[in-house]
């Protein structure tokens, strides 16, 4: 029997702690690594017909992506869905049988994400006063 292990590189403390409660409760073995470290642990990444670089924030010579954070620019793919099915709604004049269909999914599904979103169709149905 082999038993997997858990390899987390941070130095966050609140964040260790979370995956060595992780690993405890998986069974796994957990292991942590300084991402500072120069320790020879990450051979594949430093060698190689193209290794990975990364840059400090001056440079430009990085080819490492950084982790998305809580942060980022990045929108979850959720709050994309949810905007998605309010412009169809809005744009179908609140008629759900017809934002499902452009959106391609079915009218079930569409109730079922309008609730889980929390979107209020009949808004898209009143008359908007000039």
């Amino acid at each position: 029997m082999t038993q997997s292990k858990f390899i987390i590189v941070s130095e966050d403390p609140v964040l260790i702690q979370k995956a060595k409660d992780f690993a405890a409760n998986c069974g796994m073995e957990c292991e942590v690594q300084n991402p500072h470290s120069n320790s020879g642990f990450y051979p594949s990444l430093a060698s190689g017909s193209n290794p990975l670089v990364q840059g400090n924030s001056n440079s430009s010579h990085s080819n490492v992506v950084p982790f998305p954070s809580q942060n980022s620019k990045v929108s979850k793919m959720n709050d994309l869905e949810a905007q998605a099915i309010e412009q169809a709604i809005h744009a179908y004049r609140g008629n759900l049988t017809e934002a499902a269909k452009a959106l391609g999914i079915g009218r079930a599904t569409l109730y079922r994400k309008v609730k889980l979103y929390n979107i209020d169709p009949s808004s898209a149905r009143r008359k908007k006063v000039a």
